[in-house]
Parts: structure tokens; sequence; C-alpha cells
């Protein structure tokens, strides 16, 4: 919803004050609990060479953070409470965080935090796998520094990617937790909405702190491609998180899956459960941990898997339109570069994409800013030739000189900024200024293609979210180099916690009894 809509929607409920936080009718005496508003979120690769800057969390604050959340167009929420928005930051996947930028993103929350202060609330949305240089857990020191702010009494709700790592500092400095319960994360915001209900339910009730909440780390580490829950045992783990939650004295339950690929102790699946019955929130993380080790042989590729050039062979075969080939290990959806050109190279060596009337094929995409600013130049229609990819990360494969014809440019996406489609015989490339995955159709039919009538669609992603996944005739993932590798045994671990399975397949049976974390600052 668009900024307009939404203070359109404010001014016939209240006014804003100088800071951008929500203020009730003066003409309403009940005074309503104060919550502030913050949050950063990434999931950084420590296994590819790109760094995050400052600029890739394109960052909110004040009341340009409500435009965020789809419930805020609801305006029962401003008449049960005082909204304070911080800032809100969320990046695309990628390499690790400069330690200059996570020191200023942290900085401006703390500072705004300090011009509204106290706060009965604050509502702190996460990921939960950002690596930062020279940092371990830098969510964990996020909530710490926030903490030394906003003080100890004040209830924090904490929602999370499923993919995000809790770890006992972050644990212990949150008072209500909850994540995502879906891959793809298709009720993101309805688990963040969860997240606030939580919290103001708490407030209003005068309960506060949940007396209990129970943590336990999994050693299991696996890519989110094998945890989907779309199907079994994912599907059927985590179709178990709910109705715990409806027992008499549970809050909230939650099992984070953990982040492959980064390397830091803090890198593991967790369960955790919050509440006020001792008895029932040990028993419930009990049964979610055991219940998640108990399948982890179980866990398979959401789709087959094979080398690339068994994926070419069996798209260029395929009858049906399109077969989709995901080009897994430079996915910059879970942390890749973006910028691999391996994967296109090989595609632009085989014989059936040589001519015009070859199998028609989509890649998207690889940045190129170089063939950008020539495509510019020459126009939709004209030859260009230029230099794509490689930039960032070069361990697998060098830049391509890539020469076709101009199809269409596009200008004032939020990611790519740019976008070019150039025609190579029969395969039409996305090259982009900046690196940007493509999940929806209207990604490219804004570039005047239709990933729908392309014989064979090649993306840089894992599993497809629905879009796609609702329209493949045949879809294979490649297991194909990069940042985000998806056979970890190929990733040189040296800091995560072992025995650590599947690395260790034989691992003896871990220690799954509940961890009790003490209520921060107390009830």
């Amino acid at each position: 919803m668009k900024i307009k809509s939404l203070l359109l929607i404010f001014i016939t409920i209240g006014v804003f004050n100088s800071c951008g936080s929500f203020v009730k009718d003066p003409n309403n005496t009940k005074q309503l609990p104060r919550i502030a508003i913050a949050g950063l979120a990434i999931e950084s690769s420590t296994f590819s060479p790109a760094t995050t800057n400052e600029q890739a969390f394109h960052a909110k604050s004040g009341a340009e953070v409500f435009s965020i959340y789809p419930f805020f167009k609801d305006s029962t929420y401003f008449k049960q409470a005082d909204w304070f928005p911080a800032l809100k930051g969320h990046a695309l996947p990628g390499g690790i965080v400069t330690r200059d930028a996570y020191e200023s993103l942290v900085s401006k929350t703390l500072t705004l935090l300090k011009e509204n202060l106290p706060y009965d609330g604050l509502f702190l949305d996460i990921h939960g796998a950002m690596s930062v240089e020279g940092l371990d857990d830098p969510e964990g020191d996020f909530i710490m520094r926030i903490r030394e702010v906003i003080g100890a009494h004040t209830l924090i709700s904490t929602c999370m990617d499923l993919h995000g790592n809790v770890s006992m500092r972050l644990a212990e400095h949150t008072d209500l937790m909850t994540c995502f319960r879906l891959a793809p994360h298709e009720d993101a915001w309805e688990s963040r909405q969860r997240a606030v209900d939580n919290l103001l339910e708490r407030l209003e009730n005068g309960k506060g702190k949940p007396a209990f909440k129970a943590w336990i780390p999994v050693p299991i580490l696996l890519p989110g491609e094998k945890t989907s829950t779309r199907i079994e045992p994912g599907k059927g783990l985590y179709a178990k998180v709910e109705p715990v939650t409806k027992a008499e004295g549970i809050l909230d339950a939650g099992i984070w899956v953990g982040y492959a690929w980064a390397d830091e102790p803090r890198n593991h699946a967790v369960v955790m459960v919050t509440g006020d019955n001792e008895n029932e929130v040990v028993s419930a993380a009990e049964e979610l941990a055991q219940a998640f080790w108990d399948v982890r042989h179980e866990f398979e590729f959401v789709a087959e898997v094979a080398p690339l050039d068994h994926c070419l062979d069996l798209a260029i075969a395929s009858k049906g339109k399109p077969f989709i080939i995901s080009d897994m290990g430079d996915n910059p959806t879970a942390g890749g570069a973006g910028d691999v050109t391996w994967t296109l190279a090989e595609i632009l060596k085989e014989d059936a994409f040589q001519h015009k009337d070859g199998p028609t094929l989509i890649y998207a995409s690889i940045p190129g800013p170089e063939l950008v600013e020539a495509a510019i130049e020459a126009g939709v229609g004209a030859k260009v030739k230029g230099l794509v990819g490689a930039k960032v990360d070069d361990r697998y494969a060098p830049p391509i000189l890539l020469e076709g014809t101009i199809k269409s440019i596009k200008h004032g996406d939020r990611h790519a900024e740019t976008e070019v489609v150039v025609r190579i015989g029969s395969v039409d490339v996305i090259v982009t200024k900046k690196r940007k995955p493509y999940h929806y159709l209207k990604d490219f039919t804004d570039l005047g293609l239709d990933p729908q009538q392309t014989d064979i669609l090649v993306v840089k992603i894992g599993y497809l979210v629905p879009e796609l996944y609702n329209i493949r005739e045949g879809w294979i993932m490649a297991l194909t180099p990069g940042g985000v590798d998806q056979d970890l045994n190929r990733l040189e671990y040296k800091r995560i916690i072992r025995p650590m399975y599947p690395l260790d397949a034989e691992m003896p049976t871990p220690d799954l009894s509940a961890r009790m974390v003490p209520v921060y600052g107390g009830q």
C-alpha cells in the first residue's frame, strides 16, 4: 500500500508526531501501551566472497515503517497501542555484512529508540541469519544493545524466518518468540502479525513476560531445499507446531531449521517454546525436538537434482513448457553473489541454442552493468556487446563477453535498477545493473517475456515460489557451484559445533532435553 494511502487511514484515527510515531486521539483518555518497532534482516553466506553494504538494506524509519506491514492497514491496531517505529531494514540475501554497515544501522536504530522512551513493548522483526565481519551472532548482539537502551522490563516480541538461527543470547533477551511455519514462506506476514498480536495480548491482559522459555539446540544443518514444508517430512513436522500452541499454558512454539551457508557456532536447528505452564512448555519443546531428530534421515531435495548437463538434456527433450531449471549454487535468495557465470557459459555452449529457431530459453539473471550501459546507449533492437558477471565471484568461471540483440530495457526496479533482455541464438538473457532474483510472473512479463510460453526457464533460485511452481511442466534443480552450494560436504566448515547431521551421519544420539532460558529482567 502506498504511504499516501496509509496516511489517509491514519488521519481518520489520529495524527503523527514529529518523530513519526502514532498519537492517539487526545479525547481518548485511555492509557495505551507504547510499542516500538525495529529490525534488520538478511541471510548472509560466509562462503561467498560478496559483502553487503548499508544501502542494500533499504532501511525505512518513522512513519514509513508502517508501509512495510500489510496488517497495519487495519486501524484497530492504532486503537490498541501507540506505535513508535524506529528503523526497519531488509536486504536481499547476500554476502557478509560489512562491520561499518552493521554499526551504522544499529547506531541509527538505537538513536531513534532513545527519542521516544519509555516503551511497554517492542516488535523486533529480524531474519536470524545475518553474518557480520568480525562479529559472531549479530542478532544476539543487536538485541542486547537494544536492551541497554529500552531496559529489562520492556516486553520484546520477536518474529524470525525459520531459516534463521536462535542463539542462547537471542533467546535470553527476547520474551515472546515466533517464526514462519511454511517454506516457501507463504505465511511470512501472518507470522509477523502473530508476533504483534502476541505482544498486544500480553500487554492488554497484564500477564507480561511468559514465565517459561524452553530452548533446545538440535544438531541438524540442512538447506531449505531439503526442508520445504511442501513435502514430507517437513510438511508433517511443521504440522505439529500449531497444535502444540493450543495447549493450556503455551503461548507459542517454533522450529528453526537454521541457515546452512554460514560457518558459525550458532548455525544449527533449534526448537523453542514459550508459555506459563512449565510442564507443558518443556513437554512440547522436547516433543518437537525429538520429532525433528526422528525424521532426519528422511529429508530429501524438494525436486529431482542432477548435474547441469543432465538437466539441460531433460529440458531440451521435454514436450511441456516451461521446463524449469533451478540454478541453485549461486541463488541470490539464499545468499549467493548472483553473478557466477558458470551455468550461463555452459548454456551458451550448447549446440541446441545456437540458432534462433532452437528451443527457447530464458536465463534469469546475470549482473552486467557494463553491458547495461551499452544497451541504454544503443536502444531496443540494436546489437550490444559487453562483459557480464563474475565481478564478485569469479571462482568458477570468468566474466562472459555477451553479444546479442536488445529485446527490451526496463528502468526502476528496486533491486536490479535497470534490466536488459539480450537475445543470443534462442536464448534470452536477463542482464541487470545489480543482482536480482526472479520469482514472479510479473518479473518476466514486465520485460516482454512470457515464461509460460518459453520452452526452458532457468532461474537462480532453489525451491520455486508458488507462481513459478504452479506453471511448471517439468522442474529439476541443478547442482551448480556458488556461495550457497547445495552439496554441504563441499563447503569448508571450520567453526560450527560438531558432530552435526548430516555432515557427521553416524553421530551419536544428542541430548534433546529442554534448556530453560531465564526470563530477562524477571516478570
